[in-house]
């Protein structure tokens, strides 16, 4: 790939709140509502490993340390919209979510844990199809 200059497009994920569109890519530490976003995220991490969460690190880089490989996947891009609506929005509505590449499997166990966790529906639009995740489960039935 590299004498090709092939190069992998970013991954982000948009959501909206009222009238405005914020767009996270992934492993992005620069937005100004960072700290709040990265406490409830690992809240969150917490409350997920004791309900039986184990990271799965296949979907990162093979070439990283465990605890590295732990840490991309916590900064995916879906990750931080989902924090960022759960911080912003109106409570009870549905997360909505778009993201330009498909959902890594990790990330779309960890979306159902949230769905579950907070009581909240979010819906996340991929390169491929719509997830609606809603009390721990997915509308795909976990074939993405």
């Amino acid at each position: 790939m590299a004498a090709r200059e092939v190069k992998k497009k970013p991954g982000y994920s948009c959501i909206d709140i009222g009238k405005e569109t914020q767009v996270f890519y992934a492993g992005e530490t620069s937005h100004p509502m960072k700290d709040e976003m990265f406490s409830l995220l690992k809240e969150l991490d917490a409350e997920m490993r004791r309900r039986g969460y184990v990271p799965d690190s296949s979907f990162v880089l093979h070439d990283m340390e465990h605890q590295e490989k732990e840490r991309q996947l916590f900064w995916h891009s879906e990750r931080l919209a989902v924090a960022y609506g759960l911080l912003k929005a109106v409570p009870g509505t549905v997360i909505r979510i778009v993201k330009n590449l498909r959902v890594c499997g990790d990330c779309h166990t960890v979306l159902k844990f949230i769905s579950s966790i907070v009581k909240r529906d979010i819906v996340v639009r991929d390169a491929t199809r719509y997830h609606h995740f809603s009390s721990g489960q997915c509308s795909c039935n976990d074939f993405w």
